[in-house]
């Protein structure tokens, strides 16, 4: 996968708990969640998507400093090999992994990737009411918010709004 695809899919995965209108919800749990897993390459199984929620949750409280357990990310790969294919372009790794554990190997893979190639640019919205990922592609590693017509913009008209009453 290419880095772009490891990072669609992580922040894919991360944001499959979204907090909407104040209630958190779960992409995993939805109707068309098995359609959803397929469309990245996953089977869509029950089992796979456990799976994934675990490996999901795991990396939502690494990110956020909560914990340190990587338990679950390490029971991802196992039995996962990647098997490098020599071609006149270089060398390509295919991940081989059991069907309902390639969709969760992968997630990890693509974190380990991103945290590795973007040190502290994978990071949680600003938003202390959202519970959205980005990975911060800005020049000065500044971006705080998932996104800016949503998270960034409610932010900064609250904090407009404080200022002109007067609070900070």
């Amino acid at each position: 996968m290419t880095r772009t695809e490891d990072e669609d899919l992580l922040l894919a995965v991360l944001n499959s708990a979204p907090v909407i209108d104040g209630h958190p919800t779960d992409t995993l749990d939805a109707p068309g969640a098995a359609d959803w897993a397929r469309a990245l390459g996953g089977t869509g199984t029950t089992a796979e998507r456990e799976r994934l929620r675990e490996v999901r949750d795991t990396l939502h409280r690494l990110i956020r400093g909560t914990s340190e357990d990587v338990v679950p990310l390490t029971s991802a790969l196992d039995r996962v090999c990647l098997r490098p294919t020599a071609s006149p372009a270089g060398v390509d790794w295919r991940l081989e992994a059991p069907p309902d554990n390639a969709l969760p190997a992968r997630t990890t893979l693509a974190w380990s990737r991103v945290t590795t190639e973007l040190p502290g640019r994978l990071r949680p919205c600003a938003n202390p009411r959202c519970n959205l990922f980005l990975i911060d592609h800005s020049r000065p590693g500044t971006a705080r918010w998932c996104s800016m017509a949503t998270c960034g913009n409610r932010m900064k008209a609250r904090s407009h709004a404080r200022r002109r009453r007067g609070e900070e």
